[in-house]
């Protein structure tokens, strides 16, 4: 097993990446650089992008580290990263082509002089049949690129399949099911590289190929390869074929260009391009963003410099409250949104790059972690409750959070609540606040977002080009239902090829007795995960009985121990990835709140301080 794949950064140093540390970023940027590489390098087969691909995905890490909610995931979290930013590229130059369909095309098309599988061969001076593996790589689908980028790392050590699942956001079953079907698709093409390379050839496959460009591609190799099955001459070449398996797995890791192989771990950094050096504690936001740049840029090769400098200067902002403390990728500011008992957003909801007009000290309550949540809507003092909540991330029912300050250490997360939320303006501000987009809230409801699975689904291309990891839309109730909302608009999602990464949904329990309540919600969390198997997120959730439209609520104490019961179960189930309370504020109306004020927590807020 190579070790500079495997050789990613331990928990404790990603930690101390998100808190602020300037060198420790740079050894979680170094580590990363390889595997980055090696994924983008082949999935791209060596188009001149893939340089600025590494780029962006780079930028992308350093940008959302601060929102990466489990250390330990960090690998799986920077191998899904990259793939979307290999999936962006892609889509930008299906694009481009079609843009520019004709003779302006051409100049689209990968110089053949630089093909990965090209260095690959010439690199590794690879024998006979692995020479025939890299150049059958030519013909794969674009899909199947980017599986056999990650399994060939799996096959070399440098990743396993549970990562590679969860990087896809598929089960361990389904990746088997995809790898299986691009192995065949790989192995077919090694056949017709065979065959086309037979001296002498076969005359019927040489009147077969007579149209063909001499371009690989998935449509020519399908051509080809029907002729080979059929034809005893071509059909022979294959019959000594080894196993792929077999000659992938003793091939190493690509190497890196001269321009990036001097800054990966353990390799010294030329004097002009070391990080300044840094005091004792960790440097504050201004040094930060002025020295940046640089942290990045030792990693990089010379032609995407000038980029990263322009690119990081932008991702490095400044807090919106000083109180907040350091903090080098601080989530953009945010404004208000729509929750299910406050009123909908005004019209006029400033600009992403307003600063809120009153401003709340914010005390530096550490996050307990970073699973817990808390839906938020302003009240007075919402910033120092929120902090002091503990709560790890936090959301607003929509793309902003005016005058609610991000605690240090915690995150927003972005939600289009309705159809009427999906517009450029939006779209634009979900992007630019983190990762991850919750979308459309209860839309079985019609007094919430009220729409119709297709009608979701018609909108949904439109969030999916954020580049975000999804959230299915939040049912109100029946997730593991056959042929309910969601089990609808699933099955359309999967129709239609859309993505959906994750599965959001809303629980209010009945029961005020804590053991059958949280035993209920255990029930209905397994339920939905094994039909759909993917991770879930719990976005609201309390103990809150609904009787004829009336809302009846436990005694606080009861609350309390159903909040830290739940939490408890909650930290037991794996593919439960995030959990947010319902809600952070508490009034005569909302009595599941954990705060009355800025500084008052009630029984509820303070086992929810205490939950982790």
């Amino acid at each position: 097993m190579s070790s500079a794949g495997r050789a990613a950064p331990d928990p404790g140093l990603v930690v101390a990446a998100r808190q602020g540390d300037r060198r420790a970023l740079d050894d979680v940027v170094a580590a990363s650089l390889p595997l980055v590489y090696n994924i983008v390098g082949r999935a791209l087969r060596g188009h001149a992008d893939v340089d600025d691909v590494v780029q962006e995905t780079l930028v992308r890490v350093i940008r959302h580290l601060p929102a990466l909610n489990d250390p330990a995931a960090y690998r799986s979290w920077l191998v899904a990263i990259t793939i979307r930013q290999v999936r962006d590229w892609d889509q930008r130059r299906r694009i481009a082509l079609n843009r520019n369909a004709g003779l302006d095309a051409i100049h689209n098309v990968p110089d053949p002089a630089s093909d990965f599988a090209g260095m690959t061969i010439l690199r590794l001076g690879l024998t006979d049949q692995r020479r025939e593996v890299a150049e059958a790589t030519r013909w794969l689908d674009p899909d199947d690129q980017e599986l056999l980028s990650l399994w060939w790392l799996e096959e070399t050590g440098e990743l396993t399949r549970a990562e590679i699942a969860e990087a896809a956001s598929l089960s361990p079953g389904h990746v088997a099911v995809r790898i299986h079907r691009m192995k065949e698709q790989i192995q077919s093409a090694r056949g017709v590289v065979r065959a086309l390379r037979a001296r002498p050839g076969c005359p019927d496959l040489n009147a077969v190929a007579a149209e063909w460009d001499g371009t690989p591609s998935p449509l020519w190799r399908k051509r080809l390869a029907r002729h080979i099955r059929d034809c005893a001459f071509c059909g022979h070449l294959g019959t000594t074929l080894l196993p792929i398996d077999r000659l992938l797995a003793g091939m190493p890791m690509l190497p890196l260009p001269a321009g990036l192989s001097a800054h990966v771990p353990g390799a010294t950094v030329p004097p002009a391009a070391a990080a300044p050096a840094v005091g004792p504690h960790p440097p504050g936001v201004a040094e930060l963003a002025a020295h940046a740049p640089r942290a990045v840029v030792p990693y990089l090769a010379a032609g995407v410099v000038a980029a990263v400098l322009a690119i990081t200067m932008v991702v490095v902002v400044l807090p919106d409250d000083p109180a907040a403390g350091p903090s080098w990728a601080v989530p953009r500011p945010a404004a208000p949104t729509t929750v299910a008992s406050a009123p909908a957003s005004p019209s006029s909801a400033p600009s992403p790059s307003a600063r809120p007009t009153s401003k709340a000290p914010v005390a530096p309550a550490a996050v307990s972690s970073p699973r817990k949540g808390v839906g938020v809507w302003n009240f007075a003092g919402a910033s120092q409750a929120l902090a002091s909540s503990k709560a790890g991330w936090y959301y607003t029912w929509g793309t902003q959070h005016p005058g609610i300050s991000t605690p240090r250490g915690a995150t927003f997360v972005p939600l289009i609540r309705s159809a009427e939320n999906v517009t450029a303006a939006e779209l634009a501000r979900a992007r630019a606040a983190g990762p991850y987009l919750l979308t459309f809230n209860e839309p079985d409801l019609p007094e919430q977002a009220n729409m119709t699975v297709e009608q979701a689904l018609d909108l949904w291309p439109q969030l999916m080009a954020t580049g975000s990891r999804l959230g299915s839309p939040a049912v109100a109730w029946g997730g593991s239902d056959p042929q309910g909302w969601l089990d609808r608009f699933m099955t359309g999602a999967e129709a239609r090829g859309h993505r959906v990464d994750f599965i959001t949904l809303h629980w209010y329990g009945a029961d005020f007795t804590t053991a059958a309540a949280v035993n209920q919600l255990r029930q209905y969390l397994q339920a939905v995960h094994q039909r759909y198997r993917k991770p879930i997120w719990l976005t609201e959730f309390a103990l809150i009985r609904y009787d004829g439209g009336r809302q009846q609520f436990p005694s606080q104490e009861q609350q309390a121990a159903f909040l830290t019961a739940a939490a408890d179960m909650l930290g037991q189930l794996s593919y439960v990835q995030r959990y947010a309370w319902f809600g952070l504020p508490a009034t005569d109306k909302d009595r599941s709140g954990l705060f009355s004020d800025g500084t008052t927590a009630t029984v509820i807020g303070r086992a929810f301080q205490a939950a982790r």
